[in-house]
């Protein structure tokens, strides 16, 4: 039986102040299928998905559902015609709880027009426990990890009896267990007619679920076709108009004296005695699965969070890191892996972003030295190829990519001796991802270390000198590049040797 169109959107232009966002968009979407968007950060996935979910008006274009003409003026609209969205970017308050979170702006009523909290409460209990999460409806968000919020987030989708879903980066910050049970659900939804609009940037899960591949480059769609006709090379090469050749730019840097030397630092019921060391011109990797506590070793480490015992040392010599202040001082930045709680100051411009952490710069003797912000803005901002239409919009109407790249030039322009990067290419495309690879490398040509957390074992792989695995709080072992391999990163993390 051939699948009926459940969504439709002809010649859709986008118009933002100096920038052409979209330009003749044309997408069909047939029910009961996953429909794939590929593309570049800023190819304007993001920008027509809004569009779609009514947070933005096209400038020209029509949309249709069913092939009924729809105008879609806001996100409660949308949700009225079955849309549902969730966002790459999670956007939650922490002090709410996870009852609260899930009914937000759908209360059920007693009959004296009150919340029926006791529904609620008995209806989301049920919800955790079909979904298999160990969670008391009464937790609040703050006290989960970002794989849990994500995970809510999608469970929240489903939950509204959509027909049309649409998914940006869903598998950005859940575990491969979590990503199995999403898939499952994307399988149950599209036996029931529902359509699945599906944004990643991670080609093997790409390939895992989708019928059909849309190519956006620069705003514009360049191919549709179904997935059968499309490989990885294809898919890359059509997202970027060029041809990537080495996914990860590896160059032999000359190893130094050690610069970073971490001592048995141990954080009372958050993880174990840990040590390890990095030398200047060194990358090292840390992998391991979700809640191996890497993150919150990385946030002792640049004074996020206390420390119980043990030494950290800086080119030999013992440092007192108690807070953030005190890792900057001695030389150490770190990006975080949640951009839009630890990093972005979303109502403030790309300039003011980049400045934040290096204001001391451009004062001197009580004056703001305002040329000198601005040339350093587009210096820095020029050098990670971030797109923008002015280094003066606010950086939340920036793609999540370049919202990232905004982020390394702040600290960048910091010049620190070590870097800790959290996750640093989550949700990025894999043009960026490859800017990225060339500027670690650049600095590590500079005698910087820096410490690369990642899920993806792939980049760890191939841009590490000596990888570091953590399970259940501690360091499992180390790999040294000439003994790396998938199987044998995951033996540790796992406990299996």
């Amino acid at each position: 039986m051939e699948q009926k169109d459940i969504l439709k959107i002809s010649h859709v232009y986008k118009l933002f102040p100096g920038v052409q966002a979209l330009k003749d968009i044309n997408l069909t979407i047939k029910e009961g299928t996953v429909h794939v968007l590929c593309g570049e950060n800023g190819a304007g996935k993001s920008t027509l998905m809004k569009i779609i979910n009514g947070i933005h008006q096209p400038n020209m274009g029509a949309i249709q559902i069913y092939n009924k003409t729809v105008k879609i003026k806001n996100p409660i609209q949308a949700k009225k015609l079955g849309i549902s969205m969730i966002f790459q970017e999670l956007n939650y308050v922490p002090e709410m709880t996870i009852e609260e979170s899930l009914v937000l702006g759908d209360w059920p009523l007693t009959p004296l027009n009150t919340i029926d909290w006791k529904k609620i409460r008995k209806d989301i209990t049920k919800l955790l426990k079909e979904e298999g999460l160990n969670y008391s409806p009464t937790t609040k968000l703050k006290e989960l990890t970002v794989s849990d919020v994500q995970m809510l987030e999608i469970i929240k989708s489903i939950a509204n009896n959509a027909k049309i879903f649409i998914m940006d980066e869903p598998t950005s910050a859940i575990t491969n267990k979590e990503v199995d049970r999403l898939f499952n659900k994307i399988d149950e939804l599209k036996k029931k007619g529902a359509a699945i609009i599906y944004i990643s940037h991670k080609m093997d899960e790409i390939f895992k679920i989708a019928d059909y591949i849309t190519i956006l480059r620069d705003g514009e769609t360049i191919l549709t076709d179904k997935a059968e006709n499309f490989d990885i090379d294809r898919v890359i090469s059509l997202m970027v108009g060029r041809e990537i050749g080495d996914n990860y730019p590896k160059e032999t840097v000359s190893i130094g004296d050690n610069l970073l030397e971490v001592d048995k630092l141990y954080s009372k019921g958050v993880f174990n005695e840990c040590s390890f060391y990095s030398k200047k011109g060194e990358i090292i990797g840390f992998a391991g699965l979700m809640g191996a506590k890497r993150t919150e070793l990385m946030r002792v480490i640049f004074g996020l969070d206390p420390y119980t015992s043990g030494s950290i040392k800086i080119n030999g010599k013992e440092t007192k890191i108690k807070s953030v202040d005190d890792a900057i001082k001695n030389g150490i930045a770190m990006l975080s892996e949640d951009r839009r709680r630890f990093g972005i100051i979303p109502c403030r411009s790309v300039k003011e972003n980049v400045a934040l952490s290096n204001l001391k710069k451009f004062f001197y003797k009580g004056f703001w030295h305002k040329k000198k912000e601005i040339s350093e803005t587009q210096k820095y901002c020029s050098k990670m190829n971030v797109k923008t239409a002015s280094y003066d919009v606010r950086i939340d109407t920036l793609s999540g990519g370049n919202q990232q790249k905004v982020l390394l030039a702040r600290w960048i322009l910091q010049s620190p001796e070590i870097l800790i990067m959290d996750e640093p290419t989550r949700g990025i495309d894999v043009g960026a991802k490859f800017e990225i690879y060339k500027l670690m490398t650049d600095l590590v040509k500079e005698g910087k270390t820096l410490i690369m957390v990642s899920s993806e074992l792939p980049e760890l792989i191939g841009m590490c000198d000596r990888i570091y695995v953590m399970c259940q709080g501690k360091i499992a072992g180390m790999l040294n590049r000439n003994e790396f391999s998938q199987e044998a990163i995951m033996k540790l993390a796992t406990g299996s040797i």
